[in-house]
């Protein structure tokens, strides 16, 4: 397989749960750090104010179970730009790359 350029540098963020003092909960989103990835669109759609469109982010692989590693509960964040992670794999058994898939979406 032929490298990937990886072109852009995404912040990962992590989501964090805090007691509302009501029975619920705040989430807001911490920054495990900076990696260099591949944004590439693949479809979207409109439904009625909200515009979706589906990416497949690549990035170095890390071990399962390595903090730098993404998970489907987490986003990169590009700028104003957010990407919420749906799922994760390796590209192939024996590549060095990992594929986020994940959706953006806006208001429109």
């Amino acid at each position: 397989m032929k490298p990937i350029a990886l072109n852009r540098l995404l912040t990962l963020e992590d989501p964090m749960r805090m007691p509302d003092g009501a029975g619920g909960y705040l989430q807001s989103w911490t920054a495990l750090g900076k990696l260099w990835a591949h944004v590439a669109a693949q479809s979207g759609r409109e439904d009625g104010d909200m515009s979706t469109t589906r990416y497949r982010i690549y990035a170095r692989r890390m071990p399962a179970g390595s903090s730098a590693r993404p998970r489907p509960d987490q986003r990169f964040r590009d700028g104003a730009r957010v990407y919420h992670i749906d799922a994760v794999a390796d590209l192939q058994a024996d590549t060095r790359y990992v594929i986020c898939y994940a959706h953006e979406e806006v208001a429109s």
